[in-house]
Order: structure tokens, then C-alpha cells, then sequence
């Protein structure tokens, strides 16, 4: 299981204790948001997109933002086509419902963490199951996803 490998990485980290596991399905940011107990924003949601040379990118967002497709294609130089489910297990290894941007097993995937995160103390990204989440501030979540930078390619959806 996805939770499990999230966990022994968390665990070389020392932060394996962190991880929250619900009885209730946190598998969308209002599911997640009432699993938790925060408001939808503070979920981050990662999302995936195809590069176009093969491999993909994941972006860490808050929950209530959608991607601006003219922001995105101004940063990556393409436009945003988002992987299919099972390009998403492919490419990281988690289901959607509990896609994260941690222990990613491949190198042909880059990890970007959004500045819509930055106006919330903590976020909660899942951990790789569709009933989890871990609390990070977002210096931590940009450390322990390993992201190469902050971006802004997101908008708080109306």
C-alpha cells in the first residue's frame, strides 16, 4: 500500500508518528477538510500533469485554487494536460484520493509546491491513501516533498 511507503519514508525523517489515519474517507479536499477539521484552503492538494518529454509534474496547491492554465504554460512552456488515474499510480505510486508528493520512486518526476500554501500557517497533504494526512508548515512540506521551487501558476477558484 501507498501509506505504507509514505510511512517508512516519514520514518527516516522521524516524523513517521505524525502521519493522521481517519475512519472516513479523505479522498476530496471538502472529505479531507471535515476529516481533519480545518477549512478546505488549508488542504493541499497535489496534482499531476504529463511533461511533454515524458515524466510528470506534481504540484502541491491549497485546496481551494485551480490551476491558470496561461500562468502554467508562461512557467513550464506547455500547456497543462493532467495525467490519467493510471498514469498517476504509474508516475507516483498513489491512487488519486490519496496522491502526495512523497516517496516518489522515480526521477523523472518534478515536485513543485504552489504559493496559494503560503497564507496558511500549516496545510495538510494526504499521505497516500484516501483516509490520511499529515499537518506540515509549508517549509517543512517543501523540505520533505523535495519540491525545486515555489510557483505561482494557481488561482483561488470563485
Amino acid at each position: 500500500m501507498a501509506i505504507e511507503k509514505v510511512r517508512e519514508y516519514f520514518k527516516t525523517l522521524g516524523i513517521e508518528d505524525r502521519i493522521k489515519e481517519f475512519d472516513v474517507s479523505s479522498a476530496t479536499v471538502e472529505l479531507a477538510a471535515e476529516a481533519v477539521g480545518t477549512e478546505p484552503a488549508r488542504i493541499c492538494k497535489t496534482l499531476s500533469f504529463k511533461k511533454p518529454e515524458g515524466g510528470c509534474i506534481l504540484i502541491q496547491t491549497a485546496g481551494d485554487t485551480k490551476i491558470k492554465n496561461q500562468k502554467f504554460k508562461q512557467k513550464f512552456g506547455f500547456k497543462a494536460k493532467m495525467l490519467t488515474p493510471d498514469e498517476v499510480i504509474e508516475y507516483t505510486g498513489h491512487a488519486i484520493g490519496g496522491v502526495c508528493a512523497f516517496a516518489i520512486e522515480r526521477d523523472d518526476v518534478d515536485v513543485y509546491a504552489d504559493e496559494s500554501m503560503k497564507r496558511f500557517e500549516t496545510v495538510f497533504p494526504a499521505c497516500g491513501s484516501s483516509n490520511s494526512a499529515i499537518e506540515f508548515t509549508c517549509d517543512e512540506l517543501f523540505e520533505v516533498s523535495k519540491a525545486k521551487e515555489w510557483i505561482d501558476v494557481c488561482d483561488i477558484a470563485e
